[in-house]
């Protein structure tokens, strides 16, 4: 890695993690308040980095998000996906504030996650080339199909795949209607992870979503299963981060 590398004044490790706060301006500060929410006006970053990190060359950021349920935060959640993007060389990116939300709305997350990627583009400009995906499970998953969508219509993200597992419902498309994202983000690659045993996202619900997905439009979707309940596998992470990078070729 590059001597010195540093992200919002904090050093960054080759192999390691970084926990910063940033400041959030006031267009981000109100966007987030929409709906009764408190202003906040610090945001909170948790990042790991893989092996060899240097911020000159171009890595893949798997930001993840967590479910509204039991008070999870998308930073809780940030460890589960560490050692399958380590292993396939990608950057993990989750985001919160300081503060909770009155209601965990939609507005809330992704004017803190744009606020964080911000932090991050500010500090190294050439990561606005960098592919981003996103990635939860269960109501997570859901989550990270909108936020997904939201992002791309920005028209300033590329958006290179989306992890989805434990999910019972296609929230995608209605995102995808709603924000009118660029049509290439229907090329975005999906990877939908089955529990064969799961209870809460039947594998049948499970192959609900992917046929929707498909009568939509995307057209680079799979249902992967494996033996087990409502749960992630490290496993299968690795699988799809590894086929988010021969579909995007980086």
């Amino acid at each position: 890695m590059g001597d010195g590398a540093t992200l919002g004044g904090h050093q960054v490790q080759s192999g390691g993690s970084l926990d910063l706060q940033f400041p959030l301006s006031n267009y981000f500060q109100e966007y987030a308040a929409q709906g009764g929410n408190p202003r906040p006006t610090t945001g909170r970053a948790l990042l790991f980095f893989p092996n060899g990190f240097d911020p000159a060359r171009s890595w893949p950021i798997l930001i993840v998000t967590s479910t509204t349920d039991l008070d999870r935060t998308s930073i809780m959640d940030a460890p589960w996906y560490r050692d399958a993007a380590i292993k396939e060389g990608w950057v993990v990116l989750a985001t919160d504030t300081t503060i909770r939300p009155r209601a965990d709305s939609l507005q809330w997350r992704l004017s803190i996650l744009t606020a964080g990627l911000r932090v991050i583009r500010t500090n190294w400009p050439q990561s606005a080339q960098w592919p981003v995906a996103f990635a939860g499970f269960s109501g997570g998953a859901k989550r990270g199909g909108i936020l997904a969508a939201m992002l791309a219509s920005n028209r300033g993200f590329k958006i290179c795949g989306m992890f989805l597992a434990g999910i019972n419902s296609d929230r995608v498309t209605a995102a995808y209607k709603d924000y009118q994202p660029p049509a290439d983000f229907l090329n975005t690659p999906i990877w939908i992870s089955s529990g064969t045993t799961d209870q809460i996202a039947p594998p049948g619900t499970q192959e609900g979503v992917y046929y929707s997905l498909k009568r939509t439009g995307f057209k680079q979707v799979r249902l992967e299963k494996f033996f087990g309940g409502h749960a992630l596998k490290s496993a299968e992470i690795q699988r799809a981060l590894h086929w988010f990078r021969e579909v995007g070729k980086f």
